[in-house]
C-alpha cells in the first residue's frame, strides 16, 4: 500500500500564491507519475499537472500553464505544485495521486489517491 497526503491549501486572494505538497510513504518501480487533479463544487474532477518520477516530464492544463509548476523530490518522497496567479476559478480541492506513467495520468487512471486539500481563491 502507499499512501499520500496533500498540504499546503488554504484561503488566498485573487493573483496570490501557494504551493501545495504531496507526501508519498514511498516511491516504487511500479508507479513512475504523480499528479496533481482538482474537483470545485458542481464539477467534475479535472487534471491539473502531472510529472514522472523517472525523468520529471511533466504535463500542465491549458489553464494553468504559465502560472502552476510541478516538482519533485525524491529524497524527501514530495511532490510540489507551485501556483501563482491564482484565480477564483482555481479554488477546488485539490487531490494528488499516483500512478503507472504519464500517460495514466493524463487520463486520470490513478492508482492511490490522497485525501485532498482545499483551495480557495477569493477577496
Amino acid at each position: 500500500q502507499v499512501q499520500l497526503v496533500e498540504s499546503g491549501g488554504g484561503l488566498v486572494q485573487p493573483g496570490g500564491s501557494l504551493r501545495l505538497s504531496c507526501a508519498v510513504s514511498r516511491f516504487t518501480s511500479d508507479y513512475d507519475a504523480i499528479g496533481w487533479f482538482r474537483q470545485a463544487p458542481g464539477k467534475e474532477r479535472e487534471g491539473v499537472s502531472c510529472i514522472s518520477i523517472s525523468d520529471e516530464e511533466t504535463f500542465y492544463e491549458d489553464s494553468v500553464k504559465g502560472r502552476f509548476a510541478i516538482s519533485r523530490d525524491n529524497n524527501k518522497n514530495t511532490v510540489y505544485l507551485q501556483m501563482n496567479s491564482l484565480k477564483p476559478e482555481d479554488t477546488a480541492v485539490y487531490y494528488c495521486a499516483l500512478g503507472y506513467d504519464l500517460l495514466a495520468c493524463v487520463g486520470q487512471a490513478m492508482n492511490y489517491w490522497g485525501q485532498g486539500t482545499q483551495v480557495t481563491v477569493s477577496a
